[in-house]
């Protein structure tokens, strides 16, 4: 059957032996995947060397092997071979190699020129992965350094493609390489959205029923199998148990789950054509979005939810998020069904909400763990990422932070460059974490340990989750990993699809260890703690109070164990997943670690200070000496004798800190500090003793004052008027009392103090009959600003306020006077104030 993808083939053909490099966007069952290689094996530009061509999925690599294999007539492992973890069927014949990401960075880091390859075809470029971006960086870096020959073709159905060919036209010093555009899909795909408002197909909480009845609802009304797309494969067990009581055991129906962590025979199984007469439905996760025909697929059912790792910098964890799939994803999706005959999609959304979908995923780079990319890099020799050519360079925070990991786990040294160490980690291809690890454990004689312990956290887990969660201690999946046959593998509720992958993977990194010394003890061989604990320096964590167990990280975060279990009594755990929670998140895995390994192997990582610092509760500065491992204090002491300079920097912190009304303002330094603002408001030369202006200058003004202080009360007797008057110049202390001073002597002798409290307008709190014979409002300042007088009864109680005491004496004096004449008849209060003389006395 002509497919879609046949009449641009010449083109592409031609582009890349112009140019060197190409595009090609071809929409979903189009046939790019198998009947590109082929139909490029044979030109002349590839002079019988290989093709290389990168598959993001193990599936979508094996299924895209067999099938081209297959067009040959051949088995896999002849023209066409097949390169994934755990699988190599790769011959001296093999033409073609279809490999995983992961794959092809070990062989550019193996043979960075890529001697025998004429073309790597880097295939569904749209998923963005953090490996295929990095294998394409390289490949770019092949070509241009050592390999103008090397060809390069990067295909997608959804990308835009002009980014890309921009990127890969830098590389061939043009503004871009060739798009070779192939229209039209093999069949027609019709689009039926479930979940309008009020629709009650509309998805609840659980996405399963919906599911379900769009299951059901397509198999009465559609012809051919089923591919429903599910976030995980939780989601997939209780969709299968619903639809298996749904279709009460429906002999002519069968229902296969499919995703990542099946065996390849079940993986092959789901894909695989149906018997005549009977249907099938394929419960996958994205695996099944890209790359892949399964045989007989007329409908698609599509949760339109996906789950993705996010990584952490906060925490330095990666945690599964489960997501609203993008409309590039959607649209992949709905592909499938229509890939060998007319098909329907059914969408579980309403159609309104298909505009309110990403356009595209985000690019795994963005916000992925990036140590194992740097280490990649380092092993190149790439100590910088923009020595490369990336259609989105790694964010440079991330990239600080997974070098100084590396550094912490030895493999690059100081300028990022690769360490012996970093190298023989790179070779183990295991995350950067668990290698090192891997490696520890073999030079202390537990390499066996180390490579169970890194096959068992490679994987989701063991133990599967019945009631609640599973208990977290890692020393129990290690000892039912131990006891290979027994009464523990049937009464614990075993994944045995994950034993068996664990088992396998961790007999091949022990096949990749150096063997154990001879001789070595195992009785003194470090245990699952303390191996853990060198894939995570950083997660060490000590116990603190609190139910449930509650503990802190050397990272400065916080976790719990729920439940206990036997780790809910260990003071000292590592722990190697949490589940991300803030502020503080439930621990999945850890195991126990002592005291004496954390100071046997990190002791060269502890921080010896001396801790000075004021302490609320004990309202004084406490001085201490600490042995500390990042946010872990180990040990703890008292420091006798500090540096007085630590205790004068404590004291000004505390003041800092708390502001302030720390300090002990007497009547005094209040009426002093009002002055002073007094004065700055009326020029600015003056010190601005402000609240924040205080604050800044607390050093310059204040800790000369603080010798010999380090309690509250001792603070309470310090007397600020002196630290103030520190902050005048000699000029300026002269000046102070003439411009600005704290008294004025009224007509009748008598120093009344002026209220500086309000800046803009100084007071004078004064009787009224000690004003008498007065003309004039005083003024201070040299003369420029009148007194604000609040001129009192003889009582003390305000009758007026003025600044214009010769307007006051010729209008309203004479209204106050009557007033005052009739509560104050022994005063005196004359006709003419100017003429009387002021008095302090009550009677006339």
């Amino acid at each position: 059957m002509a497919l879609p993808i046949e009449p641009v083939l010449p083109a592409l053909a031609a582009a890349l032996g112009a140019r060197g490099a190409a595009v090609l966007q071809a929409p979903p069952g189009a046939g790019k995947t198998t009947r590109v290689p082929l139909a490029l094996l044979d030109q002349p530009w590839l002079g019988g060397r290989k093709i290389v061509i990168l598959e993001p999925r193990r599936l979508a690599a094996r299924a895209a092997a067999r099938r081209m294999a297959a067009l040959l007539g051949e088995p896999v492992g002849g023209t066409v071979g097949c390169r994934i973890r755990l699988e190599t069927r790769v011959t001296a014949r093999t033409r073609i190699e279809v490999v995983t990401e992961g794959v092809l960075t070990r062989l550019l880091l193996e043979d960075p020129a890529l001697e025998g390859v004429g073309l790597v075809i880097f295939d569904e470029f749209h998923e963005r992965s953090i490996h295929a971006d990095l294998g394409l960086a390289l490949t770019l870096q092949t070509r241009e350094l050592l390999r103008d020959d090397l060809r390069i073709l990067v295909m997608s159905a959804t990308l835009d493609g002009e980014p890309v060919a921009r990127l890969l036209g830098a590389a061939l010093g043009v503004d871009a390489a060739p798009v070779v555009t192939s229209e039209g899909r093999a069949f027609p795909v019709e689009t039926r959205y479930f979940g309008a408002p009020g629709d009650p197909r509309r998805p609840g909480r659980r996405i399963e029923p919906s599911v379900a009845g769009a299951v059901l609802e397509a198999l009465t009304r559609e012809e051919g199998d089923v591919l429903v797309f599910l976030p995980g494969a939780g989601e997939i067990r209780r969709a299968e148990t619903l639809l298996r009581e749904r279709l009460a055991g429906d002999p002519a129906i069968d229902i296969y789950p499919l995703h990542g962590t099946l065996p390849a025979e079940q993986q092959d199984a789901a894909i695989r054509p149906s018997p005549p007469g009977r249907r099938k439905i394929v419960l996958a996760t994205s695996i099944a979005e890209t790359s892949l025909t399964i045989e007989g697929v007329r409908v698609v059912v599509d949760s339109g939810l996906a789950r993705v790792p996010r990584f952490s910098p906060r925490t330095g964890m990666t945690r599964l998020e489960t997501v609203r799939v993008s409309r590039a994803a959607a649209e992949q999706r709905r592909g499938r069904a229509g890939r060998v005959a007319p098909g329907v999609c059914y969408r579980l959304w309403a159609e309104g909400e298909q505009g309110h979908l990403l356009p595209h995923a985000l690019p795994e780079i963005l916000e992925a763990d990036l140590a194992p990319l740097v280490l990649d890099l380092a092993a190149a020799g790439v100590t910088e990422p923009l020595e490369l050519r990336w259609l989105d360079p790694p964010p440079p925070a991330a990239y600080r932070r997974a070098r100084e990991l590396l550094h912490e786990l030895e493999a690059i040294d100081a300028h990022g460059r690769i360490t012996p160490h970093g190298r023989r980690m790179a070779e183990l291809g295991a995350h950067p974490r668990l290698a090192h690890m891997m490696l520890r454990g073999a030079s202390l004689g537990a390499a066996g340990l180390a490579c169970r312990l890194a096959a068992l956290l490679g994987e989701r887990d063991l133990l599967r989750p019945e009631a609640g969660p599973p208990d977290p201690d890692l020393r129990l999946r290690l000892e039912l990993l131990r006891r290979l046959e027994g009464p523990a593998r049937r009464e614990a509720p075993v994944d045995r699809e994950a034993l068996r992958r664990i088992r396998l993977e961790a007999e091949r990194w022990a096949g990749r260890l150096p063997a154990e010394p001879p001789g070595a003890n195992r009785a003194e061989a470090p245990g699952a703690g303390l191996l853990l604990a060198f894939a995570y320096p950083d997660r060490i964590a000590a116990r603190r109070p609190g139910p449930p167990p509650r503990y802190l990280l050397r990272n400065g975060t916080g976790a719990y164990l729920d439940p206990p279990g036997p780790l809910g009594s260990e003071p000292w755990l590592v722990v190697a997943e949490t589940d991300g929670r803030s502020p503080e998140g439930r621990i999945r895995f850890a195991a126990p670690i002592t005291l004496e390994e954390v100071e046997a192997h990190f002791g060269d990582q502890l921080e010896r200070e001396e801790v000075v610092a004021w302490d609320d509760a004990a309202q004084a500065v406490v001085a201490r000496r600490r042995e500390r491992l990042g946010a872990l204090v180990l040990r703890e002491g008292p420091l006798p004798h500090p540096d007085p300079a630590r205790v004068r920097g404590a004291l000004l912190d505390a003041v800092a800190r708390r502001g302030l009304e720390l300090l002990p303002w007497t009547d005094a330094a209040r009426r002093l500090r009002e002055r002073l603002r007094f004065l700055h408001r009326l020029d600015p030369a003056w010190p601005d003793v402000s609240d924040d202006a205080l604050l800044g200058r607390l050093a310059e003004w204040l800790g000369p004052w603080l010798d010999g202080v380090r309690r509250r009360d001792e603070l309470a007797r310090l007397d600020l008027v002196p630290a103030l008057e520190g902050l005048l110049d000699r000029e300026r202390r002269r000046a102070l009392d003439r411009l600005a001073p704290t008294h004025w002597t009224v007509p009748s002798g008598s120093r009344i103090p002026i209220d500086y409290a309000d800046p803009e307008a100084p007071a004078l709190a004064v009787r009224l009959q000690e004003m008498f014979g007065a003309s004039d409002t005083p003024r201070i300042a040299d003369g420029r600003v009148p007194l604000t007088l609040h001129l009192l009864s003889p009582a003390h109680r305000p009758v007026q306020v003025t600044r214009d005491l010769a307007g006051f004496w010729r209008g309203a004096y004479f209204e106050v006077r009557k007033d005052l004449r009739g509560r104050y008849p022994k005063h005196h209060w004359p006709d003419d104030p100017l003429a009387a003389a002021p008095t302090r006395r009550t009677k006339r």
